[in-house]
């Protein structure tokens, strides 16, 4: 079951600090290109056995109330309607805020577990201080300080306390697939159209929450759970909002999920928000296809299929091995192959290859083409071994691994994905020490 956490609250409390320290981390999932509207902040977190996600949903007012009505309050009821667990992050350098009143007028009236988490306290002074967030009316808070760490395992262990548990009616053990996307670029048409039924799956509206629909797919030798997160209700000036509920939306899907399918308006090419969602998929290690919808209205020819096939992989590299498929859900065409990528993506995903078969094939291109030296240090590498996860991953044992640089590690992937059938898979490799 995915578990997610948010993190909300006016500027300038220390959210993002928290968030790093909680990741052990400062990668942001969007893409940090120019034109990207804002960061939002996506991470996993490990604690005492317990995987969950946080999101840092950011805070960016300047000073007017009319600035906090239209960003804030809507970010945080949207943190809120998907979020298992809210931290409400305050600064107790500023005490109670006008901003921290009004975002606990919201907070009080949720039916989600709420901490209150008072940021900056690093003395002793300010641990008395902060008994003054009682007065929000949100019961008993926690003092941290995110920048030194004081006080954040215990919030942790509050956080893990309050997360969702596993109970319930288990799953088949059969491929779970996610339909993932932007608004509007046809995920409702295509579950439907896979399905052979019309619904209207999800219509969610903000500050509401609508859990993602499992449908079990069973048709043409094909068998697969069809995770739909489809039917965002775009409305008039809330394009920020839409995009940030998607990301939300799209990261409890995508942990759902053994692969997904990327769906990307050909119309409109790829997207910044396409790059988001393809580098959380990545991040959960899913295998992906890529199906460019809306293709029947495109005037195409050969070279402009070539074209924008170019453009995506561009700028989607390094991890440019994934089938992209052309296809129109409305003229329903070519939906029959997505099936057939289904299954190859999933058994690519499933793949095991043996120690002995690795070595016979890695070690030759090794032996050809071997780790640079660095700093007089001659890097030896000794054998491979796959790693029993769910996913393709590879422990490489050499006398020196700090010393083998991302150059090197792309050199090996590229010679697996060569070597072996790993389209569509995202793959993790590991050097240590022998």
């Amino acid at each position: 079951m995915s578990k997610i956490a948010a993190i909300v609250g006016r500027p300038n409390v220390g959210k993002s600090t928290l968030f790093n320290r909680m990741t052990e981390s400062r990668s942001a999932i969007v893409n940090e290109e120019s034109g990207v509207t804002r960061d939002r902040h996506y991470g996993k977190v490990v604690w005492n056995g317990v995987e969950f996600s946080v999101v840092d949903t950011g805070g960016y007012v300047e000073n007017s109330e009319d600035i906090f009505e239209s960003e804030i309050n809507r970010q945080v009821k949207l943190a809120i309607s998907e979020a298992d667990v809210i931290l409400f992050m305050v600064n107790v350098e500023d005490g109670i805020h006008e901003l921290d009143k009004a975002i606990a007028g919201m907070l009080r009236r949720v039916q989600k577990k709420v901490i209150t988490v008072v940021n900056k306290v690093d003395n002793n002074t300010r641990l008395l201080d902060a008994a003054e967030f009682y007065g929000l009316g949100l019961g008993d808070y926690f003092s941290i300080s995110s920048v030194s760490g004081f006080g954040t395992g215990e919030l942790l262990d509050e956080i893990v306390r309050h997360l969702p548990g596993t109970a319930g009616e288990p799953e088949p053990d059969i491929p779970r697939v996610a339909v993932v996307g932007r608004p509007n670029v046809g995920k409702s048409s295509l579950a439907n159209a896979l399905l052979g039924e019309e619904r209207n799956i999800v219509t969610p509206v903000a500050g509401t929450t609508r859990d993602s629909i499992h449908s079990r797919y069973k048709k043409y030798n094909a068998e697969f759970l069809l995770i739909d997160t489809a039917g965002l209700r775009k409305k008039a000036k809330i394009e920020e909002d839409i995009e940030f509920y998607s990301i939300l939306r799209a990261i409890r899907s995508i942990e759902e999920s053994d692969l997904c399918l990327l769906m990307i308006d050909a119309t409109r090419g790829l997207e910044s928000q396409d790059l988001s969602i393809l580098s959380i998929i990545q991040k959960n290690n899913k295998g992906i296809i890529v199906l460019v919808n809306k293709w029947d209205l495109v005037e195409k020819d050969h070279q402009s299929t070539k074209k924008l096939e170019d453009e995506i992989r561009e700028r989607t590299a390094p991890f440019t091995d994934y089938p992209i498929l052309f296809i129109s859900v409305l003229n329903k065409q070519r939906i029959h192959k997505v099936l057939e990528l289904i299954q190859k993506v999933f058994e690519n995903r499933s793949r095991k290859i043996s120690t002995s078969k690795l070595n016979e094939v890695m070690l030759q291109y090794i032996a050809e083409t071997p780790p640079p030296s660095l700093k007089g240090k001659h890097i030896k590498i000794k054998y491979i071994t796959q790693l029993p996860s769910a996913y393709p991953a590879f422990a490489i044992f050499c006398n020196f691994p700090q010393y083998i640089k991302d150059p090197y590690m792309r050199f090996i992937e590229n010679r697996m994905r060569e070597s072996f059938e790993l389209s569509g898979v995202p793959i993790k490799i590991f050097f240590r020490k022998k």
